[in-house]
């Protein structure tokens, strides 16, 4: 299971060590795509196979279909770790997360989320001072 927080910085190559605990889980490939939130989303092959399934199944007639499968699929990267447990972050998901050098990678079960240092922060910030929101959401889901 993915999960946990952890900070590491951005080389001037677009590469940044994924945390070693992430690593098994993630496996040799796996797949760096836009996220929610001004963040990206990295799924194990496994997990990226799941949700090209349903986002496959999405009828073509639908606008909002079209948006989410465009969203996913158009900036997704097949990545792979170097020897040293980098990964090398595309420019385009770069520029689309504002990912500078402080980054800071969340495990959240079945995937990662890269988040620029700032943007985890003021996200974090507004999410603790917003428990009654978490605790909705919590009852809404049955938890």
């Amino acid at each position: 299971m993915l999960m946990g927080e952890y900070e590491h910085k951005m080389d001037n190559k677009g590469r940044v060590i994924i945390p070693a605990k992430f690593r098994k889980e993630l496996g040799e490939r796996f797949v760096a795509t836009r996220g929610l939130d001004s963040c990206l989303f990295v799924y194990p092959l496994e997990q990226w196979g799941e949700l090209e399934d349903k986002l496959s199944s999405l009828p073509v007639t639908s606008s909002k279909a079209r948006t989410l499968t465009r969203f996913f699929f158009s900036g997704a990267a097949e990545c792979e770790l170097d020897k040293q447990g980098r990964m090398s972050i595309p420019t385009n998901l770069r520029d689309f997360a504002s990912l500078d050098t402080q980054i800071v990678i969340i495990g959240l079960s079945s995937r990662i989320e890269l988040w620029a240092k700032n943007k985890w922060d003021n996200y974090l910030n507004a999410a603790e001072k917003s428990s009654d929101d978490i605790s909705d959401a919590m009852e809404e889901v049955g938890i």
